[in-house]
């Protein structure tokens, strides 16, 4: 299991600095432990304390100041050992980052940070997870943006593999755009095929994707990872949770949705009611086709959405077939539209 990033954390300088009467102690920390959860930061830290040779690398990595307040001559002297003692401990408490055997190492960015996990058997997913603000994108990115990329060359024993996506929510951008994605973390589902199934899959994985918060940064994440071949994971549970939160086919008219032409390049879709999270209607069109979904006006409880043309090719013309994805309610769906001129 492994993971490799294009962003690597550089080391800094473990030193002492005056400031008046007062000593100030400093350790330069790995700019992974600037980011990302709780548990990635310590990760963070505990590789970088592993990898030191140097009782005073070099470096221009950001610096996380240690107050150790005023005190005698002999106190601040003793400074040093304090922190090297301080941090022999956090070394011993750390987990070895390769310990887990269900899952990659993370692969740390200054907003994000990404791992394959394994499920049950056939199973396997990519957790991704986000800085307090920024948002990744779902395969439809909305306005701007773009989508994750899932390259799995390099693989053995792999004969197919498939990445799911879970439901995105709508999220308003400061310049009144709208983008398609996700806050704080996301898992994408993996369906994985062997090609000997009494052998274990070595999976790898060239992850890209875009994280945004105030600028747009692409990233890029390289993980490898040896799915257990019968054993049952420990993150089985959560893959399973993703798996919920992924759309399932249905056919929306025999399900009680009803679609009508209402006009010009405008058309029409309610769903039945039902109790749950209020719904939203997200559209995929083919290439060279925008076709933008509003809320409109309720009618009996059921949700309904405007559906109007923006975009199509210059030699575009209708019947054209979109995917639709209904969110909320009693759980995540897609199905096909077929837009028509109106009769």
């Amino acid at each position: 299991m492994g993971a490799n990033i294009d962003h690597r954390a550089r080391e800094g300088a473990v030193a002492q600095a005056g400031h008046g009467d007062q000593e100030l102690a400093f350790i330069a920390l790995p700019g992974g432990f600037f980011g990302g959860s709780a548990h990635a930061r310590m990760l963070a830290l505990c590789q970088w304390l592993r990898k030191r040779k140097s009782p005073a690398p070099t470096g221009r990595s950001r610096r996380f100041f240690w107050r150790l307040g005023r005190g005698s001559a002999k106190m601040r002297a003793m400074q040093p050992y304090i922190l090297a003692i301080a941090a022999c401990a956090v070394a011993l408490a750390c987990p070895d980052a390769r310990a887990d055997d269900y899952a990659s190492d993370w692969a740390h960015t200054l907003k994000a940070e990404a791992r394959l996990v394994a499920g049950a058997p056939g199973e396997a997913g990519v957790e991704v997870r986000l800085a307090p603000g920024a948002i990744t994108y779902w395969r439809n990115p909305g306005d701007a943006g773009a989508p994750p990329r899932f390259d799995f060359a390099g693989s053995h024993n792999l004969a197919s593999a498939e990445a799911d996506y879970p439901a995105p929510t709508r999220i308003a951008e400061s310049d009144g755009s709208e983008a398609f994605g996700y806050r704080d973390s996301v898992v994408f589902p993996i369906r994985v095929a062997a090609t000997d199934t009494s052998k274990p899959v070595e999976l790898a994985l060239r992850f890209d994707y875009a994280v945004c918060e105030k600028l747009c940064l692409p990233a890029r994440a390289t993980l490898k990872l040896t799915l257990p071949a019968n054993d049952e994971s420990p993150y089985a549970p959560e893959l399973l949770a993703a798996r919920a939160l992924t759309p399932r086919a249905i056919d929306a008219v025999k399900s009680g949705g009803e679609f009508t032409a209402s006009g010009e390049g405008t058309w029409r879709f309610c769903a039945p009611a039902e109790p749950g999270p209020e719904r939203d209607l997200f559209i995929e069109a083919p290439s060279g086709w925008w076709v933008e979904s509003k809320a409109a006006t309720q009618s009996d409880g059921r949700a309904c959405f405007a559906l109007q043309l923006q975009q199509k090719p210059a030699d575009g013309a209708l019947p054209v077939d979109i995917r639709a994805t209904l969110t909320g309610g009693l759980g995540p769906r897609e199905f096909t539209l077929t837009l028509a001129p109106k009769a």
